[in-house]
């Protein structure tokens, strides 16, 4: 798998001593969905502007289709697309002329059959003479990434997408992005929903105070991560657990009515058959049992607070 954006070493300090990046080395494979997740102030917004281009690195380099993005800029930038955060859009002018006007920002000639296919993938184009006042606020942020497509980038950086947006409108967002690494377009979107991550990415980075804690496989990450509970309830409550079961990660809750047996999801015993048996030979009868498993969130919590 070919690396379409190399970051090495990359921190970023501002004027008043705040630092916003710690070291960052990341890489992101061509074709790829990668969901930065991270609480305010992590540094992904500072990440993804440093990638595009719009904020300078205090130290680092930043390759992005093998072009440097401060020696070779223009070749880089040419190469990404950028979706801020804010609907930072006018309000007189038609969407035609907005998504034109940017390719046009680039250096590229007019072409009109590209802005025409992006207004359609995107549903926009039965609003392509609307003044951008007369949109919603979700066909806003589409128009945000029409702007953003138009010079046929590699890379495309979505920063919180989907922020103060209805969850119909959410899950079409979903839709839309599955559909754009479809046709070849790389998509770093950073996000405060971890639904979103476990829904549309391949893998995961996850971010605090301007360090990379982890960068991994979406799957891998939960499989590994994750924790696969055994919760077990029972006919007779217990006032405590017997000394012949002490030997396995039990929890037994207040009143003594559920026990939890913790478990690896990746060993190669989990120990469930030898647990049942001690249970039985201990005297305790067996109400109900069920398993659960920790989603991503609870996995990106414990990573934010270990760090």
């Amino acid at each position: 798998m070919t690396n379409i954006v190399e970051i090495r070493g990359l921190s970023k300090v501002y004027d008043n001593g705040f630092q916003a990046l710690d070291s960052v080395d990341l890489d992101i494979v061509e074709g790829e969905i990668l969901a930065l997740l991270g609480p305010n102030g992590a540094g992904k917004t500072t990440l993804i502007s440093a990638i595009a281009g719009i904020v300078s690195p205090s130290a680092g380099s930043i390759t992005i289709g093998g072009f440097d993005n401060q020696s070779e800029y223009r070749k880089a930038r040419q190469l990404v697309g950028l979706v801020p955060q804010e609907l930072t859009l006018g309000s007189f002018d038609t969407v035609w002329n907005t998504v034109s006007f940017t390719r046009g920002l680039y250096g590229h000639k007019p072409d009109p059959a590209h802005i025409e296919k992006v207004l359609r993938d995107l549903s926009l184009w039965d609003k392509k003479d609307n003044q951008l006042r007369m949109l919603s606020g979700g066909m806003k942020r589409r128009v945000l990434i029409a702007k953003a497509l138009s010079h046929n980038p590699r890379v495309l950086f979505l920063d919180e997408p989907t922020a103060g947006v209805d969850v119909e409108l959410r899950k079409d967002m979903w839709r839309l992005v599955s559909a754009l690494r479809k046709t070849g377009v790389t998509i770093i979107l950073t996000t405060h929903y971890i639904e979103e991550a476990e829904e549309i990415a391949d893998r995961v980075g996850v971010i605090n105070s301007g360090k990379i804690l982890l960068i991994e496989n979406k799957t891998d990450l939960m499989s590994k991560m994750g924790k696969k509970q055994l919760v077990i309830d029972l006919r007779e409550p217990v006032s405590a657990i017997p000394e012949s079961l002490s030997k396995y990660a039990i929890e037994m809750s207040e009143g003594g009515e559920t026990v939890t047996y913790t478990y690896d999801t990746t060993a190669d015993a989990t120990g469930i058959t030898a647990l049942l048996q001690d249970f039985s030979a201990a005297g305790m009868q067996l109400k109900d049992i069920r398993t659960t498993q920790s989603s991503l969130e609870d996995i990106f919590v414990d990573l934010v607070h270990q760090d």
